[in-house]
């Protein structure tokens, strides 16, 4: 749910954009960030991610069962697509037509991301 509706109940063309960013990370990761938690941290998957982005270990977040060294890249790039996608600002995430061309390698500089929402 994205962070607008969660808190004031507002919908958005940047609502969709959200959840596709949190159905990336659950696809590339393996888990749903319904039944993520990791217990040591308290962390969402969001959390988690984040948390892994900072130390630079993100590609540890990355399911064992996708995991090909030949592809890393591509799916580094996924993982920072969909961070971007569950930013807490709705103006701070990208449209859906510029996720299409971030995943179609038509957008190739992307801003860092900011902390997601829900964390």
């Amino acid at each position: 749910m994205s962070p607008e509706y969660a808190m004031e109940g507002l919908f958005s063309e940047k609502s969709d954009v959200f959840s596709f960013g949190v159905l990336l990370l659950e696809i590339i990761s393996g888990r749903e960030n319904s039944s993520f938690r990791n217990h040591e941290l308290l962390l969402s998957l969001l959390g988690y991610a984040w948390q892994l982005w900072n130390e630079e270990e993100i590609v540890s977040l990355i399911d064992p069962e996708i995991f090909n060294p030949d592809n890393v890249n591509h799916i580094l790039r996924c993982i920072h697509i969909g961070l971007l996608c569950v930013q807490e600002l709705a103006k701070e995430t990208p449209t859906m037509a510029t996720v299409v061309s971030m995943l179609n390698s038509e957008v190739v500089n992307f801003p860092p991301p900011r902390q997601p929402s829900f964390i």
